[in-house]
């Protein structure tokens, strides 16, 4: 049988190990720097409502509503915010998600950093110029890299062509 004492510092050692160990935050990180930098107006201005909240507030549009969920022409799709080419049409495929969704994209378009919103966790993709966030990357995609990069239609642009 516990005692009071044995208890109350079962107890103690209990909250302290919550305290020491479980609360821990992620190690600081310096902001990351990117090549094109705008003011929240001009950025507001350049990209229209619905593309700022998704590159710049990092939302999320609403599923099987992007007309680029559906463009299936070889070509470029490219950052809405600085036009940077992301991923090239043969990489394209029908993930069933509601989102363009592509398996791999172009050389130093991207980059990548973990996601702990909405009580999960994610990878998260952004432009690697500008950093608008485009969308997340997951690991259910087809060979021969395994990954779905799901990214917001609204965050970009496709020019039709040599892709």
């Amino acid at each position: 049988m516990t005692d009071r004492r044995q208890f109350l510092t079962l107890t103690g050692a209990s909250a302290a190990s919550v305290i020491l160990f479980g609360c821990r935050a992620a190690p600081a990180q310096p902001p990351e720097k990117f090549e094109v930098v705008m003011s929240d107006a001009a950025w507001r201005k350049k990209l229209g409502e619905a593309s700022y909240q998704v590159l710049r507030r990092e939302d999320t549009e609403t599923p099987f509503t992007s007309p680029l969920n559906n463009e299936h022409r070889a070509g470029i799709f490219a950052c809405k915010g600085c036009a940077l080419p992301l991923y090239s049409s043969k990489t394209k495929f029908e993930s069933g998600t509601g989102w363009p969704s592509f398996w791999q994209p172009l050389p130093n378009a991207v980059r990548t950093r973990n996601d702990g919103s909405l009580g999960m966790s994610r990878i998260e993709v952004h432009c690697r110029r500008c950093g608008g966030h485009l969308g997340h990357v997951f690991d259910d995609g087809p060979k021969p890299t395994g990954k779905r990069y799901c990214m917001n239609g609204l965050a970009m642009t496709f020019t039709p062509g040599k892709a």
